[in-house]
């Protein structure tokens, strides 16, 4: 079942199975326009158009080309906590490190194939760079509501500022990472690794 963007971030949640199935579509459009023209070039009607539905659908959840950006982001981190998830049944409780090289694997494969990912991923960053929203705050929060089966303490504050520091640390590297290549530089990836585990094994072990 695909993901739609919690109503927090739409104008109007849909309720029909036809709606839910619109909304898909435009967000799918909204991506694949992303990664073809960009952010500057985007528009609403340019969305709607590839779609196939009347621009009206489009403002019917969303007010702009900013908010389609929000909810795609959203989007975005809910398909990631779900590969996370199914990836995290094939590993055994207390097994920190394959909890975290899904965690760290999963990420890299939206990455290189989700569209739009580059400019939004889980929060949007337009202007590119952008963080005003903090979107790291989220996915660390996420991360430790989701991996509280896999991890040998219970989740507070202490560690939800661990999960931050790890993902603000892993999020600057990889795009260090594919800044120097398009697929991710592997060497960074793998230095990227090992210095998270050896930050984390001092709270997780």
């Amino acid at each position: 079942m695909k993901s739609v963007p919690h109503p927090t971030t739409l104008r109007r949640a849909p309720v029909q199975r036809r709606s839910a199935e619109r909304l898909t579509r435009i967000l799918d459009a909204c991506a694949d326009l992303l990664d073809e023209v960009g952010y500057d070039d985007l528009s609403t009607r340019a969305v709607a158009q590839r779609a196939g539905v009347p621009i009206g659908s489009v403002y019917r959840f969303f007010g702009n080309k900013r908010q389609m950006a929000d909810a795609l982001a959203q989007r975005n981190l809910d398909r990631y906590a779900e590969r996370v998830t199914a990836r995290l049944k094939g590993s055994a409780q207390g097994d920190w490190r394959a909890a975290m090289d899904a965690v760290l694997d999963e990420y890299l494969v939206m990455k290189r194939t989700a569209p739009g990912f580059s400019l939004v991923d889980f929060g949007n960053q337009i202007p590119v760079g952008s963080r005003q929203a903090e979107p790291n705050h989220r996915v660390a929060d996420r991360l430790t509501d989701l991996l509280g089966g896999h991890l040998t303490r219970e989740p507070d504050a202490e560690l939800r500022r661990v999960f931050l520091i790890a993902v603000e640390t892993a999020d600057a590297l990889v795009q260090l990472a594919f800044r120097l290549d398009p697929e991710g530089d592997a060497d960074i990836v793998a230095e990227m690794r090992e210095m998270l585990r050896a930050y984390l094994v001092r709270v997780l072990d």
